[in-house]
């Protein structure tokens, strides 16, 4: 039964409850529209209105008292999504309920904040030398114990992604056969000899990216290994990064794998693959300044999604001003 006898919160039981039995939306997302509609009402009552006076001034007077009080532009738009289904709900008349009808939906033009546009979280160029170093240092195990192979394989991945910017599903749709070879039927392959990844990208994009001799030597020592364990295969296109069934590694181990490397390197920080594609966007835009070039190598269809590395070389800018202008700081 309704715990008030005023006409909001009748109209708002009687909209819960067709959202449960006709919607049958589950009691975590109806207490959430229950939240949401109980503001709403709050906010009418301290208006003094009635439900079919409240215009669209209101809504946004509202939304800027939340916006100001420090609700984030999510939990403003999931409010507003419920407003403005309960509002259509009133535009049939609830004679039952004594409310008039609704005719225009005072929610309908009414948008939240927008969120702001955060910025891709990259490696310190400090510490992707010590990620490196850390995978290299663990791949020379093999030598003593040959079960470390594992060690090898993650030390080609890391280095390959910082060398190249390429995303995960790219690097892992990577295929080879036993004599450094390839077919132009995968997904991508590496060319040995030009030191090159050819990659299919978003939108069934072939492009080829460059692989510094770090990461070539790193692929190499894991291509020795990778062989060994394949010799009794045939010569057909098998997938480069496997797992220790000989199958194409998924995406979620190699997640775990390069979180639990960065914990062993003593980085202060979560790192995952695409911090990788990152860190190598923003650490080659440092020292070329050319935009065009990060958007081909990232495969990026429009520049504007290669810009925002901008603003990381801005920040890596300021940093280095602070720290060296003599008059940076205050006194």
């Amino acid at each position: 039964m309704p715990t008030s006898t005023t006409k909001e919160i009748l109209a708002v039981d009687g909209f819960l409850e067709q959202l449960r039995i006709v919607r049958q939306l589950s009691p975590h997302t109806l207490k959430a529209y229950q939240q949401d509609l109980n503001t709403l009402c709050k906010n009418i009552r301290q208006e003094q209105l009635d439900l079919h006076l409240v215009k669209a001034i209101h809504i946004r007077s509202w939304v800027a008292r939340l916006h100001s009080g420090g609700s984030s532009p999510r939990s403003i738009a999931r409010l507003l999504s419920a407003w403005r289904t309960f509002f259509d709900w009133l535009a049939i008349p609830r004679v039952d309920l004594g409310i008039k009808e609704i005719k225009i939906n005072p929610v309908q033009d009414i948008k939240a904040p927008r969120k702001a546009k955060s910025l891709p979280k990259a490696l310190s160029v400090e510490y992707a030398i010590v990620l490196m170093e850390k995978a290299q240092a663990e791949s020379s195990i093999y030598a003593q114990d040959l079960t470390a192979w594992m060690s090898v394989r993650d030390h080609a991945l890391v280095e390959l992604f910082y060398s190249s910017g390429l995303r995960l599903s790219e690097i892992l749709g990577i295929d080879s056969n036993l004599s450094y070879g390839y077919s132009v039927d995968s997904a991508g392959w590496i060319a040995w000899d030009s030191a090159e990844v050819h990659v299919l990208g978003k939108g069934g994009k072939r492009r080829i990216v460059p692989i510094g001799s770090a990461a070539m030597t790193a692929l190499r020592n894991w291509f020795n290994v990778w062989s060994a364990m394949l010799q009794k295969r045939e010569q057909s296109a098998t997938p480069f990064f496997i797992n220790p069934q000989l199958e194409r590694l998924s995406p979620r181990t190699v997640q775990a794998r390069m979180k639990q490397l960065a914990i062993r390197a003593q980085l202060p920080v979560h790192v995952h693959p695409h911090m990788l594609r990152h860190s190598f966007a923003s650490h080659v835009l440092q020292s070329s300044h050319d935009l065009r070039a990060v958007q081909e190598m990232l495969g990026h269809a429009s520049i504007g999604s290669t810009q925002i590395y901008t603003s990381l070389d801005f920040q890596h800018l300021a940093q280095a001003y602070d720290l060296a202008h003599p008059r940076a700081k205050a006194k």
